[in-house]
């Protein structure tokens, strides 16, 4: 900051042109000094594996318990879903160095045996919609703070990857209603146990498309540079 400070009005217009270009690609980008309350990091993995643990009992149990065929379906849909997204946090933590809980947190494990404790009954189904309706809002919540405040760039890749997942399975039980037909066939949240996070416009991945975005902002300064130099030597003759 304190080179740019020192540029004169030529160059800063340069870096506004920059700006324009890089904007996109680092919009969610903290504020210094930001701080949060919400796990990230290890944390948010160790976290996103509890989600993820529950999420895969409450399906199953649903299978077996709900009355409706949509909420059986939806159970269905998070068991693949979430096995699938915690093999890739479990390969990313392992990569990492994060050792990761053995279990659901104690709030969770509550959920879900209040939840089990009403077998049968169409009154399952409705606290299965609610529980689940209100654990995909703070899992998209944690991983938006992720993605706003991580400081690991491959861990917030796979929040970013996440993100849709979680996005559709809200969507399927939002407020306490069931949804099916917002389900896909299938998920592409990571290949190999490989987060694999891509730009949604060209198929680029994270680790590429910011560099890739500084680089263009750097060949639009040059050319603004270049242009600037020719309209002096013009006005010159």
């Amino acid at each position: 900051m304190t080179r740019t400070h020192r540029w004169a009005a030529t160059a800063f217009a340069c870096l506004a042109l920059t700006g324009i270009a890089a904007g996109p690609a680092l919009a969610s980008a903290p504020a210094d000094g930001a701080t949060t309350s919400l796990p990230t990091d290890a944390a948010f993995l160790r976290a996103s594996h509890q989600g993820n643990l529950t999420e895969i009992a409450a399906g199953k149990d649903a299978q077996k318990n709900a009355t409706t065929s949509c909420v059986k379906h939806v159970g269905k849909v998070l068991v693949r879903d979430h096995t699938k997204l915690d093999a890739d946090t479990r390969a990313l933590a392992d990569k990492q160095g994060v050792d990761l809980p053995a279990a659901p947190s104690k709030e969770q494990q509550d959920m879900l045996a209040d939840v089990m404790s009403k077998a049968g009954s169409k009154a399952y189904d409705t606290a299965w919609l609610h529980a689940q309706a209100a654990a995909h809002e703070q899992t998209l919540a944690r991983i938006d703070n992720q993605i706003t405040h991580g400081k690991n760039a491959e861990v917030t890749a796979a929040a970013k990857a996440a993100r849709p997942v979680v996005a559709m399975h809200l969507d399927m039980v939002r407020g306490g209603e069931c949804h099916a037909a917002a389900a896909p066939k299938a998920i592409h949240a990571g290949n190999g146990g490989q987060v694999a996070a891509t730009s949604m416009a060209a198929g680029v991945p994270v680790a590429l498309a910011v560099p890739a975005v500084a680089v263009g902002g750097v060949l639009v300064a040059g050319g603004a540079f270049w242009a600037a130099s020719r309209m002096r030597r013009n006005d010159s003759r």
